[in-house]
Protein backbone atom coordinates (compact mmCIF):
# COMPACT_ATOMS: atom_id res chain seq x y z
CA UNK A 1 0.00 0.00 0.00
CA UNK A 2 0.75 3.53 -0.95
CA UNK A 3 3.32 5.32 1.95
CA UNK A 4 1.70 8.66 1.34
CA UNK A 5 -1.37 7.33 3.31
CA UNK A 6 -2.11 7.92 6.51
CA UNK A 7 -3.70 4.26 7.33
CA UNK A 8 -4.44 1.12 5.49
CA UNK A 9 -7.65 1.21 7.40
CA UNK A 10 -9.75 3.54 9.27
CA UNK A 11 -12.60 2.18 11.56
CA UNK A 12 -15.88 3.97 12.65
CA UNK A 13 -17.15 2.78 16.06
CA UNK A 14 -15.24 1.06 18.67
CA UNK A 15 -17.99 -1.39 19.60
CA UNK A 16 -17.18 -5.45 20.00
CA UNK A 17 -17.19 -5.59 16.83
CA UNK A 18 -14.92 -2.32 15.48
CA UNK A 19 -12.58 -3.89 18.24
CA UNK A 20 -12.57 -7.30 16.58
CA UNK A 21 -11.73 -5.36 13.18
CA UNK A 22 -8.94 -3.63 14.95
CA UNK A 23 -7.72 -6.78 16.66
CA UNK A 24 -7.57 -8.01 13.11
CA UNK A 25 -6.09 -4.98 10.96
CA UNK A 26 -3.17 -5.70 14.14
CA UNK A 27 -2.45 -9.40 13.38
CA UNK A 28 -2.14 -8.53 9.69
CA UNK A 29 0.11 -5.42 10.07
CA UNK A 30 -2.22 -3.30 8.65
CA UNK A 31 -1.89 0.44 10.21
CA UNK A 32 -5.23 1.10 11.29
CA UNK A 33 -6.75 3.42 13.27
CA UNK A 34 -10.37 3.64 15.19
CA UNK A 35 -12.25 6.49 15.96
CA UNK A 36 -15.37 6.28 18.30
CA UNK A 37 -17.60 9.29 19.08
CA UNK A 38 -17.98 8.50 23.01
CA UNK A 39 -16.01 5.74 24.85
CA UNK A 40 -15.16 2.21 24.72
CA UNK A 41 -18.25 0.27 23.81
CA UNK A 42 -20.46 3.25 23.89
CA UNK A 43 -23.45 1.17 23.47
CA UNK A 44 -23.14 -1.30 25.85
CA UNK A 45 -21.54 1.10 28.51
CA UNK A 46 -25.46 3.00 28.23
CA UNK A 47 -27.37 -0.24 28.55
CA UNK A 48 -28.88 -0.58 31.80
CA UNK A 49 -27.01 -1.13 34.33
CA UNK A 50 -27.99 -4.71 35.72
CA UNK A 51 -28.65 -6.16 32.46
CA UNK A 52 -27.90 -9.54 31.71
CA UNK A 53 -26.70 -11.07 28.13
CA UNK A 54 -29.06 -12.99 26.06
CA UNK A 55 -25.55 -14.77 24.90
CA UNK A 56 -23.27 -16.84 27.22
CA UNK A 57 -19.97 -16.00 27.71
CA UNK A 58 -17.98 -17.75 25.46
CA UNK A 59 -20.30 -16.38 22.02
CA UNK A 60 -19.24 -12.86 23.21
CA UNK A 61 -15.50 -13.70 22.80
CA UNK A 62 -13.27 -12.19 20.18
CA UNK A 63 -10.35 -13.76 18.33
CA UNK A 64 -10.66 -16.80 20.65
CA UNK A 65 -9.94 -13.87 23.71
CA UNK A 66 -11.74 -15.96 27.10
CA UNK A 67 -14.39 -14.25 28.38
CA UNK A 68 -14.78 -15.50 31.91
CA UNK A 69 -17.85 -14.55 33.85
CA UNK A 70 -19.04 -15.14 36.72
CA UNK A 71 -22.51 -16.69 35.29
CA UNK A 72 -22.92 -18.42 32.14
CA UNK A 73 -24.70 -15.14 30.84
CA UNK A 74 -22.92 -12.28 31.97
CA UNK A 75 -23.92 -8.97 32.98
CA UNK A 76 -22.90 -5.40 31.15
CA UNK A 77 -20.08 -4.51 33.84
CA UNK A 78 -18.55 -7.80 32.97
CA UNK A 79 -19.02 -6.94 29.34
CA UNK A 80 -17.38 -3.66 29.81
CA UNK A 81 -14.83 -5.43 31.71
CA UNK A 82 -14.01 -7.51 28.86
CA UNK A 83 -13.81 -5.63 26.12
CA UNK A 84 -11.48 -2.82 27.82
CA UNK A 85 -9.32 -5.23 28.53
CA UNK A 86 -9.21 -7.06 25.11
CA UNK A 87 -8.41 -3.41 23.90
CA UNK A 88 -5.80 -2.14 26.34
CA UNK A 89 -3.93 -5.21 26.83
CA UNK A 90 -3.80 -5.32 22.90
CA UNK A 91 -2.56 -1.82 22.80
CA UNK A 92 -5.32 -0.77 19.91
CA UNK A 93 -5.50 1.90 18.22
CA UNK A 94 -8.50 3.67 19.54
CA UNK A 95 -9.33 7.55 19.78
CA UNK A 96 -11.96 7.97 21.71
CA UNK A 97 -14.73 10.73 21.96
CA UNK A 98 -13.50 11.65 18.56
CA UNK A 99 -16.51 11.93 16.34
CA UNK A 100 -16.54 11.12 12.66
CA UNK A 101 -18.13 14.42 11.13
CA UNK A 102 -17.79 13.37 7.11
CA UNK A 103 -15.75 10.77 4.43
CA UNK A 104 -15.50 11.56 1.29
CA UNK A 105 -13.91 9.38 -1.34
CA UNK A 106 -10.92 11.47 -2.98
CA UNK A 107 -9.59 9.66 -6.04
CA UNK A 108 -8.42 6.20 -4.50
CA UNK A 109 -8.32 7.71 -1.20
CA UNK A 110 -11.03 8.16 1.87
CA UNK A 111 -10.48 11.74 3.76
CA UNK A 112 -12.36 10.97 6.91
CA UNK A 113 -12.94 14.26 9.18
CA UNK A 114 -13.80 14.17 12.90
CA UNK A 115 -13.89 16.60 15.21
CA UNK A 116 -10.47 16.68 15.68
CA UNK A 117 -8.45 16.01 12.85
CA UNK A 118 -9.05 15.00 9.18
CA UNK A 119 -7.09 11.34 8.00
CA UNK A 120 -6.65 9.42 4.89
CA UNK A 121 -6.92 5.98 4.31
CA UNK A 122 -7.41 3.36 1.29
CA UNK A 123 -10.35 1.43 3.22
CA UNK A 124 -13.04 2.60 5.36
CA UNK A 125 -14.91 0.36 8.27
CA UNK A 126 -18.39 1.44 9.43
CA UNK A 127 -18.88 -0.11 12.69
CA UNK A 128 -21.46 2.14 14.39
CA UNK A 129 -24.50 0.19 15.70
CA UNK A 130 -27.91 1.50 16.35
CA UNK A 131 -28.37 2.73 19.63
CA UNK A 132 -28.16 6.14 18.91
CA UNK A 133 -31.64 7.33 17.22
CA UNK A 134 -35.08 5.58 19.13
CA UNK A 135 -38.08 5.04 17.43
CA UNK A 136 -40.09 8.03 18.38
CA UNK A 137 -43.86 7.23 19.06
CA UNK A 138 -44.59 11.23 17.43
CA UNK A 139 -47.33 11.45 19.61
CA UNK A 140 -48.17 15.23 21.63
CA UNK A 141 -45.92 15.32 24.70
CA UNK A 142 -43.26 13.11 23.95
CA UNK A 143 -40.91 16.20 23.87
CA UNK A 144 -41.56 16.06 28.07
CA UNK A 145 -39.11 16.15 30.84
CA UNK A 146 -40.87 12.56 31.87
CA UNK A 147 -40.18 10.76 28.71
CA UNK A 148 -37.16 9.11 28.15
CA UNK A 149 -36.67 6.62 25.43
CA UNK A 150 -33.69 4.89 27.62
CA UNK A 151 -33.60 3.21 30.97
CA UNK A 152 -30.60 3.01 32.79
CA UNK A 153 -31.67 1.48 36.51
CA UNK A 154 -35.27 1.35 38.29
CA UNK A 155 -34.09 3.28 41.81
CA UNK A 156 -35.26 6.25 40.06
CA UNK A 157 -38.63 5.48 39.51
CA UNK A 158 -39.85 4.09 43.05
CA UNK A 159 -42.92 5.37 44.24
CA UNK A 160 -43.39 6.46 41.11
CA UNK A 161 -46.63 5.87 38.08
CA UNK A 162 -44.28 4.76 35.51
CA UNK A 163 -45.63 3.97 32.02
CA UNK A 164 -43.19 1.30 29.90
CA UNK A 165 -43.87 1.21 26.50
CA UNK A 166 -42.88 -1.78 23.99
CA UNK A 167 -42.81 -5.54 24.75
CA UNK A 168 -39.16 -6.16 23.86
CA UNK A 169 -36.37 -7.28 25.90
CA UNK A 170 -35.73 -3.91 27.27
CA UNK A 171 -39.07 -3.23 28.13
CA UNK A 172 -39.76 -5.83 30.18
CA UNK A 173 -36.74 -5.81 31.90
CA UNK A 174 -37.45 -2.34 32.52
CA UNK A 175 -40.82 -3.09 33.87
CA UNK A 176 -39.91 -5.93 36.07
CA UNK A 177 -36.94 -4.30 37.61
CA UNK A 178 -39.07 -0.89 38.54
CA UNK A 179 -42.05 -2.96 39.70
CA UNK A 180 -39.56 -4.65 42.25
CA UNK A 181 -38.06 -1.67 43.23
CA UNK A 182 -41.65 -0.08 44.31
CA UNK A 183 -42.88 1.51 41.22
CA UNK A 184 -46.19 1.30 39.99
CA UNK A 185 -45.96 0.07 36.42
CA UNK A 186 -48.42 0.24 33.37
CA UNK A 187 -47.10 -1.77 30.02
CA UNK A 188 -48.22 0.04 26.58
CA UNK A 189 -47.70 -3.28 24.04
CA UNK A 190 -49.10 -2.34 20.52
CA UNK A 191 -49.05 -6.41 19.39
CA UNK A 192 -51.25 -8.97 21.42
CA UNK A 193 -48.87 -10.78 23.53
CA UNK A 194 -44.86 -10.35 25.15
CA UNK A 195 -42.82 -10.36 22.11
CA UNK A 196 -41.36 -13.42 20.72
CA UNK A 197 -37.38 -12.58 21.54
CA UNK A 198 -37.88 -11.93 25.07
CA UNK A 199 -35.34 -14.21 27.18
CA UNK A 200 -37.11 -17.27 27.77
CA UNK A 201 -36.02 -17.18 31.71
CA UNK A 202 -37.45 -13.69 31.87
CA UNK A 203 -40.79 -14.34 29.67
CA UNK A 204 -42.93 -16.42 32.34
CA UNK A 205 -42.32 -13.91 35.31
CA UNK A 206 -43.69 -11.01 32.84
CA UNK A 207 -46.28 -13.03 31.98
CA UNK A 208 -47.22 -13.81 35.44
CA UNK A 209 -47.20 -10.64 36.98
CA UNK A 210 -49.27 -9.17 34.22
CA UNK A 211 -51.51 -12.23 34.99
CA UNK A 212 -51.96 -11.70 38.60
CA UNK A 213 -52.03 -7.42 38.69
CA UNK A 214 -48.70 -6.57 39.94
CA UNK A 215 -47.91 -5.06 36.74
CA UNK A 216 -50.64 -3.32 34.18
CA UNK A 217 -50.97 -4.17 30.38
CA UNK A 218 -52.64 -2.36 27.55
CA UNK A 219 -52.35 -4.89 24.64
CA UNK A 220 -53.14 -4.07 21.05
CA UNK A 221 -52.64 -0.40 22.18
CA UNK A 222 -50.61 2.77 21.89
CA UNK A 223 -50.33 5.95 23.38
CA UNK A 224 -52.07 8.71 22.08
CA UNK A 225 -50.91 11.57 24.09
CA UNK A 226 -48.65 12.05 27.01
CA UNK A 227 -49.63 15.16 29.25
CA UNK A 228 -47.71 16.66 32.34
CA UNK A 229 -50.02 13.80 34.83
CA UNK A 230 -51.41 11.65 32.90
CA UNK A 231 -50.89 9.39 29.81
CA UNK A 232 -54.00 9.11 27.42
CA UNK A 233 -53.76 5.51 25.76
CA UNK A 234 -55.89 4.33 22.60
CA UNK A 235 -56.90 0.67 23.30
CA UNK A 236 -59.21 -1.57 21.58
CA UNK A 237 -62.25 -0.79 24.01
CA UNK A 238 -61.48 2.81 23.34
CA UNK A 239 -59.04 5.97 25.09
CA UNK A 240 -58.49 5.54 28.47
CA UNK A 241 -56.55 8.10 30.30
CA UNK A 242 -54.38 7.16 33.55
CA UNK A 243 -52.26 8.84 36.17
CA UNK A 244 -48.55 9.18 35.53
CA UNK A 245 -45.39 10.74 36.92
CA UNK A 246 -42.86 9.00 34.01
CA UNK A 247 -42.90 7.82 30.49
CA UNK A 248 -40.00 4.98 29.17
CA UNK A 249 -40.51 4.51 25.25
CA UNK A 250 -38.49 1.41 24.51
CA UNK A 251 -39.60 1.06 21.49
CA UNK A 252 -36.29 0.12 19.58
CA UNK A 253 -33.56 1.97 17.93
CA UNK A 254 -32.31 2.81 13.97
CA UNK A 255 -29.05 3.27 12.81
CA UNK A 256 -27.78 6.74 11.15
CA UNK A 257 -29.08 6.16 7.50
CA UNK A 258 -28.54 9.64 6.58
CA UNK A 259 -24.77 9.11 7.59
CA UNK A 260 -24.17 5.71 5.29
CA UNK A 261 -25.95 7.84 2.40
CA UNK A 262 -23.74 10.14 2.68
CA UNK A 263 -20.93 8.39 2.35
CA UNK A 264 -22.63 6.96 -0.83
CA UNK A 265 -23.94 3.53 0.48
CA UNK A 266 -26.92 2.59 -1.63
CA UNK A 267 -30.17 1.62 0.67
CA UNK A 268 -33.15 -0.48 -0.69
CA UNK A 269 -36.05 1.72 -1.48
CA UNK A 270 -38.80 0.24 1.17
CA UNK A 271 -38.98 0.57 4.97
CA UNK A 272 -36.20 -1.70 5.83
CA UNK A 273 -33.62 0.36 4.56
CA UNK A 274 -31.09 -2.52 3.98
CA UNK A 275 -27.25 -1.36 2.66
CA UNK A 276 -26.08 -2.74 -0.16
CA UNK A 277 -22.75 -5.06 0.57
CA UNK A 278 -21.44 -8.11 -0.60
CA UNK A 279 -21.98 -10.81 2.19
CA UNK A 280 -18.85 -12.87 1.59
CA UNK A 281 -16.72 -9.60 1.86
CA UNK A 282 -18.30 -7.01 3.64
CA UNK A 283 -17.43 -4.60 1.06
CA UNK A 284 -20.23 -2.01 -0.13
CA UNK A 285 -21.34 -0.30 -3.20
CA UNK A 286 -18.31 1.79 -2.18
CA UNK A 287 -15.33 0.70 -3.18
CA UNK A 288 -13.04 -0.20 -0.10
CA UNK A 289 -15.90 0.38 1.86
CA UNK A 290 -17.07 -2.35 4.30
CA UNK A 291 -19.91 -2.42 6.79
CA UNK A 292 -19.61 -4.77 10.05
CA UNK A 293 -21.77 -5.43 12.92
CA UNK A 294 -25.68 -4.63 13.22
CA UNK A 295 -25.46 -1.79 10.82
CA UNK A 296 -25.94 -4.58 8.17
CA UNK A 297 -29.28 -5.19 8.95
CA UNK A 298 -30.80 -2.02 8.52
CA UNK A 299 -34.10 -1.65 10.10
CA UNK A 300 -33.66 -5.36 11.08
CA UNK A 301 -31.32 -4.45 14.38
CA UNK A 302 -32.29 -8.57 15.30
CA UNK A 303 -30.73 -9.64 12.76
CA UNK A 304 -26.84 -8.99 13.64
CA UNK A 305 -25.10 -9.38 17.03
CA UNK A 306 -21.87 -9.81 18.60
CA UNK A 307 -21.91 -13.72 18.30
CA UNK A 308 -22.94 -13.52 14.77
CA UNK A 309 -21.09 -10.69 13.55
CA UNK A 310 -17.66 -11.04 15.05
CA UNK A 311 -16.41 -13.06 11.79
CA UNK A 312 -16.61 -9.94 9.86
CA UNK A 313 -13.77 -8.73 11.11
CA UNK A 314 -11.78 -11.40 9.24
CA UNK A 315 -13.89 -11.46 6.15
CA UNK A 316 -12.96 -7.74 5.90
CA UNK A 317 -9.45 -8.30 6.67
CA UNK A 318 -9.32 -11.19 4.32
CA UNK A 319 -10.75 -9.37 1.29
CA UNK A 320 -8.55 -6.33 1.80
CA UNK A 321 -5.18 -8.34 2.16
CA UNK A 322 -6.48 -10.24 -1.34
CA UNK A 323 -6.55 -6.67 -3.50
CA UNK A 324 -2.77 -6.08 -2.71
CA UNK A 325 -1.65 -9.35 -3.77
Amino acid sequence: MGRDVNYDVVIIGAGPIGIACALECKKNNLRYLVLEKGTLVNSLYNYPLDMTFFSTSEKLEIDNIPFMSVNPKPKRIEALEYYRRVATNNDLNINLFEKVLSSEKEGPLFKITSEKATYFSENLIVSTGFYDIPNKLNVPGEDLKKVTHYYKEAHYYTLQKVVVVGASNSAVDAALEIWRKGGDVTMIIRGKSIGDRVKYWVKPDIENRIKEGSIKAHFESEIKEITKNEVIINTSEGDVTIENDFVIALTGYRPNFKFLEDLGIKLSNDEKSYPTYNKKSMETNVKGLYLAGVICGGMDTHLWFIENSVIHAKQIVKHILSKNK
